[in-house]
């Protein structure tokens, strides 16, 4: 039988769409897609002409580290990397996002030269576009201050040079002038001159010294807080830029004192205690104030009863909590070098802080500086982590704080390089973690562990010199060998890189993170990037009494042998099997994270950032200055089109 030509092609559209339909049902049981799914599919595929940008990346993350045994570096590890997850799924990918998120947040719009800030930073490639707390918290202050006060005081702190404060003068987009200059001021102007085209007129005024400056009374700050949370508004209409002829700026023709200026109220506290300062900053329960909180209350909100481990890095630094332990075993805190503070909050820019201080953080410029004792060199690190030695290095000048032949067992470098030398470590007996007999992978605290063959085998710290002693530090002579100067080079070929505070922050902390060995950090200073970088994930945290030193090598390096296995030896029973995945895992992980969030463009787009919204607090219109816009105008450059919001879109504004 033939068919007619209209049932032929009835055949050939029944045929055809049947195909059709057999394809889309197998591409969706491919994809593994229910009914819910296939909107949450289609809505990620690009529009036409709307390409996908890379702040876009949908890219799964990893799961969390699965813990092995129950060691609480092990259990840490994988809290870490869950909290981690949280950051790294929260972040928004468009400027709509973007922009709602700031006002829910802070409860403010942005500020002027907010969309242009965007821009820049999305042409860097920044990964978290939200993550800039940092400056928030640092300005929050502020607020409660007259911005013609801080012009006052931004413009003329430089004036006593004794003081230690340079000055930066911006005027009609561009550096005009440089006062009491000093090479960090020199530098840090070659970082401003990259942005400094998209801000408003300014004064900068920025710390020379090593130390950090403004500690505020804890009950002063509470009432600063208060009254910038009641300035916060969303003001309809608001202006779209800074104000421009504002009074009380440095005049740049002239260098003559103004009719009036603002007192920053110094005061000279070089080789004091510092805590004497700093408990003034903290709340009146802290352990900083109250006498009734005891040492062991203070360290159980940081640190695990179980070897001693860090499980709160910021509340590891934080004064108020470990102060009073640790104020006679840190250079700073027991005779710091350099200290001018200061109890009035002045609105001075400092490379770090400790977290009483009320500095505003910017990027270090060993960060931004070309230096080779500083920048991390792929070249010079050319062993992968199964080729790297055992062991943890470290090298320095015994820097920290004011010496003297009877006060350097205070400082916490030279502590640092007696608790792992071989020699001085003989006959002592320290805590460590040991695997309980009868439970595998579970462990117990082991106080007998007789550390000196481990340290001979697994450490190389050493100091390469001696500084800032009185009268002189031929002392030393009899105390310490110096050691050579091990360049990157030498020391990237350890697993572990230790690093200490010197006089304040230690400028070598992003190369270590850069690189294919893993970073151990103790500090008590506070840095731009702290709130990017995850202990647990990104690094190993360490005491600043470096009781844990042991208990952490221990855990990567293994020690002993199970009883079964008749290995006891010096340990005295002690045994923790190796963790070298584990080892690998985070240096693996602070390597990637590092080439991602620190580098020199990150610093750029910070520091953008940062003058904007400091822009923002020195103007007398600083309550109906900013960016009132929804983040629509800039859909099409985000990749988005605007008739088609996600659902993350619309949860956000």
């Amino acid at each position: 039988m033939t068919l007619s030509r209209s049932r032929k092609r009835l055949l050939f559209l029944i045929v055809a769409t049947c195909a059709v339909f057999a394809i889309f049902a197998n591409f969706f049981v491919f994809l593994g897609l229910t009914g819910a799914d296939i909107k949450s599919q289609f809505s990620r595929i690009p529009l036409p002409r709307l390409s996908r940008k890379p702040w876009h990346s949908e890219d799964k993350v990893e799961g969390p580290y699965e813990p092995r045994d129950a060691h609480p570096i092990s259990l840490l590890m994988a809290e870490a990397d869950k909290r981690w997850a949280v950051y790294e799924n929260t972040r928004s990918t468009t400027f709509r996002q973007t922009i709602a998120k700031y006002r829910r947040t802070y409860g403010r719009h942005p500020p002027p030269g907010f969309k242009e800030w965007y821009q820049f930073a999305r042409k860097r490639n920044v990964h978290n576009i939200d993550d800039f707390e940092q400056i928030m918290d640092d300005l929050r202050p502020f607020w409660a201050v007259e911005p013609k006060v801080l012009r006052n005081l931004a413009a003329n702190m430089w004036r006593d040079d004794k003081n230690g404060v340079a000055g930066i003068h911006i005027r009609n987009h561009k550096v005009v002038k440089e006062t009491n200059k000093s090479w960090r001021s020199e530098t840090l102007i070659t970082l401003i001159n990259r942005i400094v085209k998209y801000l408003p007129d300014m004064d900068i005024a920025m710390n020379r010294l090593d130390q950090p400056r403004v500690v505020v009374p804890w009950e002063d700050m509470q009432a600063h807080l208060k009254k910038e949370q009641e300035t916060r508004q969303l003001r309809p209409n608001v202006w779209g830029n800074f104000t421009t002829g504002m009074d009380s700026l440095l005049n740049i023709t002239s260098e003559d004192e103004p009719i009036h200026k603002e007192d920053p109220e110094w005061f000279a506290a070089h080789g004091k205690q510092y805590m004497e300062t700093a408990r003034l900053a903290c709340p009146p329960e802290s352990h900083a104030r109250n006498n009734d909180m005891s040492r062991a209350d203070a360290e159980a909100s940081y640190k695990n009863r179980m070897g001693g481990i860090i499980t709160n890095f910021n509340l590891s630094s934080d004064l108020c909590t470990v102060g009073p332990e640790i104020q006679d075993q840190h250079g700073f805190l027991y005779s710091g070098s350099t200290v001018i503070p200061t109890k009035r909050l002045v609105p001075i820019f400092g490379e770090c802080k400790v977290n009483i201080n009320s500095d505003i953080l910017f990027p270090a410029n060993m960060y931004w500086k070309h230096d080779e004792r500083y920048d991390y060199d792929e070249k010079h690190d050319n062993l992968d982590w199964e080729h790297k030695h055992d062991s943890m290095i470290w090298r320095g000048v015994t820097s920290g704080g004011t010496q003297t032949s009877q006060n350097w067992q205070k400082m916490h470098r030279q502590r640092l390089v007696r608790i792992v030398n071989s020699t001085e470590m003989a006959n002592q007996a320290v805590r460590i973690l040991s695997e309980q007999p009868e439970k595998p992978g579970e462990y117990e605290n082991f106080r007998k562990f007789h550390p000196s063959e481990f340290a001979a085998n697994h450490t190389d710290v050493g100091f390469t010199g001696t500084m800032s002693c009185v009268p002189d530090c031929a002392f030393y002579n009899e105390v310490f060998s110096m050691k050579p100067v091990a360049p990157f080079p030498q020391q990237f070929k350890q697993k572990f890189l230790v690093d200490v505070d010197g006089h304040s922050f230690s400028g070598r902390w992003h190369a270590f993170l850069e690189s294919k060995s893993l970073g151990i950090k103790a500090t008590i200073f506070r840095e731009w990037h702290d709130s990017r970088l995850f202990a647990w994930r990104h690094f190993v945290p360490m005491d600043n009494r470096y009781d844990d030193v042991y208990s952490i090598l221990t855990y990567f390096l293994g020690v002993g042998a199970r009883p079964e296995e008749g290995g006891v030896g010096p340990t005295e029973d002690a045994y923790m099997p190796r963790h070298e995945a584990e080892g690998k895992r985070l240096a693996n992980q602070g390597r990637e994270w590092a080439k991602k969030v620190l580098r020199r463009e990150d610093i750029e787009i910070y520091m953008f950032r940062l003058l904007l919204e400091y822009g923002r607090i020195l103007d007398d219109n600083r309550d109906r200055i900013g960016y009132d816009g929804d983040g629509s105008e800039l859909d099409k450059y985000d990749g988005v089109a605007k008739t088609r919001w996600t659902d993350k879109d619309q949860a956000a504004h």
